[in-house]
């Protein structure tokens, strides 16, 4: 039998259980994994794999799926070391927004969590009077959260710089987007229009009202058109780099709402699909087949993803987390604690911090779950069918039958716990995140 309770692999598996262990042994957290993704022993307890078994039988019951279906179904559930359920788990299958844990893990290794995107604004022209005779020149970042408030924050600064209108164009270049408008034409349009309150949307004016009162209404009018450049003009001068939302806050709006722009916004950053997909199999410990992706979205029947690698990836952002002193319910919506998003009438265990993935035949729900008999429970469940009500439904309540076998936790584990505030609206339109470069 494998050596399983070295003390370094006890402390490991204590961590994933969700008791506090030294912050040395918290780096190692994966290394019980001997083989990739494998877990050491099968779960002595048969609760996980008697309620998974009747979950199966219930989907038949229920005409959810046929009885010559149930191979299309994926379920991997897992305490530590020990694995308790397992139904096609090492199966890549249509993951739809499970994918977005893929990205998210990757931009978390790979930007950091305090990165944020620079959205620089220069001129080509001199400043007299308020006028500035030239065009105004937008450099995109690859911000994938410069929406309404953002623009507006934006067109304030240039006011207080003393910039009123614009006699040429307003030109984009780089990577830039807004209010997920990844076309860098149209995103431009949209920022004229609201850097001019005169000429705001219903939806730029609904969004103003929702910031601090006292929000100024900005007045900058460009005379000219919006130009799309690949270049920018070497010879203009640079007034002002607005910095985006922390790269944490990012993703955790992306997670709550599931929103695929900023997901493939964030996958391109790092390189795209291919780049995501080779480095989270490879920080997760499973096998490069496990994870087979085209976007960072998941949209599509292209991107595959085994349950498996699903869990282990999470268990490889928890890791990720602890070395910057958050948790995964600073990048995840938590059940009980957040109302927004996809877990809008949602019935979850308590404390459950999850993401679902949803397409037109696919329901998936992954995240982890505190137990008080089994401590952390890791599981992701991938269903195929056109019912998608159906599976959620039942996917609530196969955890919440896992919960009542285990028994509910006595607390939320301190490794569950947020540092960031959870069911807060990012400070959207911070005025502090405009560095002004230009001094008149």
């Amino acid at each position: 039998m494998l050596e399983l309770f070295g003390s370094g692999l006890i402390s490991i598996w204590l961590e994933m259980a969700g008791v506090n262990v030294k912050p040395i042994d918290a780096l190692d957290i994966l290394t019980w994994q001997g083989s990739p993704g494998l877990v050491l022993a099968a779960d002595p307890n048969p609760a996980g794999a008697t309620t998974v078994l009747e979950y199966l039988k219930g989907l038949q019951t229920l005409k959810l799926v046929a009885a010559n279906q149930t191979q299309s179904q994926g379920i991997w559930i897992q305490s530590g070391p020990m694995l308790m359920a397992n139904h096609e788990g090492t199966t890549p299958l249509p993951a739809a927004s499970l994918t977005k844990v893929a990205t998210s893990l990757v931009a978390l290794r790979n930007l950091g969590p305090d990165h944020q995107f620079q959205t620089l604004v220069s001129a080509t022209g001199p400043l007299h009077n308020g006028v500035l005779q030239g065009d105004l020149v937008i450099t995109g970042g690859g911000d994938p959260m410069f929406v309404w408030e953002e623009a507006i924050a934006l067109g304030n600064s240039l006011n207080q710089m003393g910039i009123k209108r614009i006699t040429g164009n307003l030109v984009i270049t780089g990577n830039f987007a807004m209010n997920f408008q990844r076309h860098p034409l149209l995103a431009g349009q949209m920022l004229k229009q609201v850097l001019n309150a005169a000429t705001w949307s219903r939806a730029a004016t609904f969004q103003h009202l929702l910031m601090p009162k006292g929000t100024p209404k900005p007045q900058v009018v460009i005379a000219g058109g919006v130009k799309v450049e690949a270049q920018a003009n070497p010879q203009q001068t640079l007034l002002l780099r607005h910095h985006s939302l922390p790269l944490k806050q990012i993703i955790r709006e992306m997670n709550v709402f599931s929103n695929n722009e900023i997901a493939q916004m964030l996958a391109d950053t790092v390189g795209g699909a291919q780049v995501v997909q080779s480095t989270a199999a490879r920080l997760a410990r499973v096998p490069q087949s496990e994870i087979q992706l085209v976007n960072g979205s998941g949209l599509g029947q292209e991107n595959r993803i085994s349950p498996r690698a699903v869990c282990a990836m999470f268990m490889a952002i928890q890791q990720q987390a602890l070395t910057y002193q958050l948790t995964l319910a600073d990048l995840f919506p938590v059940s009980g604690f957040d109302h927004r998003g996809t877990l809008h009438s949602r019935h979850l265990p308590v404390a459950t911090i999850m993401k679902t993935g949803t397409l037109r035949d696919v329901s998936a729900l992954a995240g982890v779950m505190p137990t008080r008999d089994r401590g952390l429970v890791w599981f992701a469940i991938i269903n195929r069918g056109t019912n998608v009500a159906g599976f959620r439904t039942g996917q609530d309540q196969l955890l919440q039958r896992l919960v009542q076998q285990l028994q509910v936790a006595p607390g939320v584990p301190a490794s569950l716990i947020p540092h960031i505030a959870v069911n807060t609206i990012p400070q959207l339109g911070a005025a502090s995140r405009n560095e002004m470069l230009y001094g008149g």
